[in-house]
């Protein structure tokens, strides 16, 4: 059984292993899963469905509730093979994983949110992100990688 204390891990290593949790789950379903050599692009991860189809995947995650977001400059919410995989790290417990398509901002709620960052005095990078809290948690769990994977069966 792996270590569940993510207090234990630095922030780079908790996202380091997130990245090769969530490639393990892909290649759990048969999946082909390509590693980019340089994350300049947004793209963690490539993953190959049982169609043909190539998708393009970032990885997050987050320890409990919070924000997490990316730049709109490296995520295209109009590529139709672009997905956000966030893992959400709970003390004691492996990770809850959710499969993201990119198309879920084209219409912004009150967790997938769409941040222009265009008032005076706001110097912030344009974002998308997601408000997890336990309000929003039910609207998360429609995206759960158990569900959304069968997409790419």
């Amino acid at each position: 059984m792996p270590n569940t204390n993510w207090t234990k891990l630095s922030t780079l290593q908790l996202g380091r292993y997130a990245e090769y949790f969530a490639k393990m789950e892909f290649a759990s379903y048969g999946l082909e899963v390509y590693t980019t050599e340089v994350d300049d692009h947004g793209v963690d991860f490539i993953v190959k469905d049982k169609k043909g189809r190539f998708c393009e995947i970032q990885v997050k995650s987050l320890r409990g509730k919070g924000y997490v977001f990316v730049p709109k400059s490296k995520f295209d919410i109009t590529n139709k093979n672009l997905y956000l995989t966030l893992l959400i790290f709970e003390e004691g417990k492996m990770p809850d994983i959710f499969l993201i398509p990119a198309k879920a901002w084209e219409m912004p709620n009150e967790m997938f949110v769409d941040k222009n960052y265009d008032k005076p005095g706001q110097k912030s990078t344009p974002e998308y992100g997601i408000n997890i809290s336990q309000k929003n948690y039910p609207i998360l769990e429609t995206f759960n990688f158990e569900n959304t994977i069968k997409e790419f069966l």
